[in-house]
């Protein structure tokens, strides 16, 4: 059932205007991006003050004016208010429009730096993060809601501290006229309190739905984008249409409930606006009418337009503090990702020595995806450096998450992982990571030319090292033809052997001591393969070397294989020892082979 924001709430559900969480949100951002701007601030401050006094002389300068029409009759006195009020209209002119050029400047500056943050803190978070999280929710945070905190901040805000201004400056001035009167005329605020009181929570609770719908409609694009290929051979358009119409639909609700919700303020206040133009009109004729009150006509008329030029910027005001609701479950969003913390960090006392050519070694690991489905338990496995040492098994027997625990992707939960007698969570991280390099089934194209993909994993490589990366992975003369062409989106323009080239190319550009295969030649045709295979023998030559792999024709030269079954190590050999054992590993490379034969 669809949450309704026109519900009737008990009291004890009734929140205030701002929670806790969202003063700690505001002071969070306040001083992490505005408060080293405060001469500037300071600077808008003024200039919105001076907008609002210019209201009030406009005030007392029509009373003026009025009466030298109603009495004295002298056109230079008119002529000479009328040429003051228009100097004074120039004036908020003028800083009508600088206060939005600064105050944009000052908004998007700290957009960027927060922008900047997410960045930076985005890349410090563990692997398991992206894994768990929707990468709509992250584009989300990233563009539009900070976008969003820019908007608000920087136009919003600003002209809300300029309404505030002028309600404050006019009614003194209005209050110094008649205290009686304006008494009289702000009896309706209260109403107006419990009206933003009332309505407040309804946004929040719409706002947060409507955020967590886009977040939703964001990643079902990404995923039909991505996902096209199958989409089109499978013939599901009409299921992606309805799939990502379905989630228009309710975006569209919430959107409705969110505008119906706020729409409520604009009309009450209106009503108690009209409301205080009668007791205004009628109270203050009658105070005219009494020659000891000290409020003439002109006096009468000032005053009434006074009450406009409060109810206007009031109304505005009140409509800010909406939306201002809406935006607070924005900041509180874009917090919550500094509010992630990465598992996967340096130790106080990390070191960078190690020697990345020595023997790794697995000690009673344990580690799980699920604590309901452990993976690994008390899982030993040594890797020879210099060596090529293979991992095979099904889908799902745990071989990648092995390439996964050493690299420090995750952490082990129990057992220790050693490099050269080291434990590798007593080495940083980012030392650690440099001693990899991998090829995977899986590989990251980026849209730019391959002479660009290549110079990725080492931008600082020279020209020449990246030729003799890309002449060794026999990719060059794919670069001489294509150029600066860019691949397209994941490299769709090239085929699977040579995306598989590019990674060869990268390990080989990187130079890294320790080697990773991951399923590098599983979708492959056999021909294809047999020639990948002779540039994975250039990129493993002389590197500790780790295979993983379902095809096992691929690891028929390793000098140790393991083979893995539901997170255990089954057996353990060369291939001449596996097969003579005529276990799993026999029965997989037969049933492989007679595959291929039949091919």
């Amino acid at each position: 059932m669809g949450l309704n924001p026109f519900k009737k709430r008990e009291p004890k559900d009734k929140r205030p205007l701002f929670t806790e969480k969202d003063r700690a949100n505001i002071s969070w951002f306040w001083h992490g991006y505005l408060k080293q701007k405060t001469p500037w601030l300071f600077l808008v401050l003024g200039m919105v003050m001076i907008q609002g006094l210019v209201y009030q002389q406009f005030l007392r300068l029509t009373e003026d004016g009025l009466r030298v029409i109603f009495d004295s009759g002298q056109k230079t006195e008119l002529i000479k208010v009328c040429i003051i009020v228009f100097g004074l209209f120039a004036v908020r002119g003028l800083m009508s429009y600088l206060v939005p050029r600064l105050s944009v400047w000052l908004a998007s500056d700290a957009v960027l730096k927060l922008r900047r943050d997410l960045i930076q803190h985005l890349m410090t978070l563990d692997l398991a993060y992206f894994e768990r999280t929707n990468s709509g929710e992250i584009i989300l945070r990233m563009v539009n809601q900070a976008q969003d905190l820019s908007d608000f901040v920087g136009q919003q805000t600003v002209n809300a501290v300029r309404d505030a201004a002028t309600v404050i400056i006019v009614s003194g001035y209005l209050i110094y006229k008649s205290p009686i009167l304006f008494s009289t005329a702000v009896i309706v605020l209260p109403a107006i309190f419990f009206i933003m009181q009332s309505v407040s929570d309804r946004i929040k609770t719409v706002q947060r739905s409507a955020e967590n719908a886009l977040g939703n409609y964001m990643t079902g694009i990404e995923e039909m984008s991505n996902g096209m290929r199958t989409v089109k051979i499978s013939g599901q358009e009409e299921n992606e249409k309805h799939r990502l119409r379905k989630a228009t639909v309710e975006i569209k609700s919430l959107s409705i409930r969110l505008q119906a919700a706020q729409a409520l303020v604009a009309p009450s206040i209106d009503l108690s606006s009209a409301f205080v133009y009668v007791l205004v009109i009628g109270g203050g004729g009658y105070l005219a009418l009494d020659p000891e009150s000290g409020l003439d006509g002109a006096g009468i008329i000032a005053f009434l337009l006074g009450i406009v030029l409060v109810f206007d910027p009031a109304r505005l005001l009140a409509q800010f503090f909406t939306r201002l609701q809406a935006n607070l479950i924005i900041l509180d969003s874009v917090y919550s990702l500094f509010e992630q913390k990465p598992s996967v960090t340096d130790s106080p006392d990390a070191s960078d020595e190690f020697d990345p050519q020595a023997d790794i070694t697995l000690n009673n690991v344990a580690f799980h995806y699920s604590p309901s489905a452990p993976l690994f338990h008390d899982l030993d496995m040594t890797i020879a450096g210099g060596k090529r040492t293979a991992i095979v098994g099904a889908t799902g027997s745990g071989k990648t998450t092995v390439l996964s625990l050493l690299t420090r992707l995750y952490n082990v939960e129990k057992g220790e992982i050693r490099i050269g007698g080291k434990p590798i969570n007593s080495l940083k991280v980012k030392s650690l990571r440099s001693a990899f390099s991998v090829v995977a089934q899986d590989i990251v194209i980026f849209n730019s030319s391959i002479w660009e993909n290549i110079r990725y994993v080492r931008p600082e490589a020279t020209d020449e090292q990246i030729w003799a990366a890309a002449e060794a992975a026999e990719i060059a003369e794919l670069i001489r033809a294509r150029g600066d062409a860019p691949l397209g989106p994941k490299g769709s323009q090239l085929s699977g052997g040579q995306k598989q080239r590019i990674a060869i190319a990268r390990a080989l550009l990187r130079g890294a001591p320790i080697l990773l295969l991951d399923e590098a030649t599983s979708a492959l045709d056999q021909k294809t393969e047999e020639k990948i295979q002779k540039s994975l023998g250039i990129v493993s030559e002389g590197k500790t070397t780790i295979i993983v792999a379902h095809r096992l024709s691929s690891v028929v030269g390793a000098d140790w294989i393991y083979v893995m079954d539901a997170g255990t190590i089954v057996e353990q050999g060369t291939h001449a020892d596996l097969m003579a054992q005529q276990g799993l590993y026999a029965g997989m490379f037969q049933a492989q082979k007679k595959s291929y034969g039949d091919d």
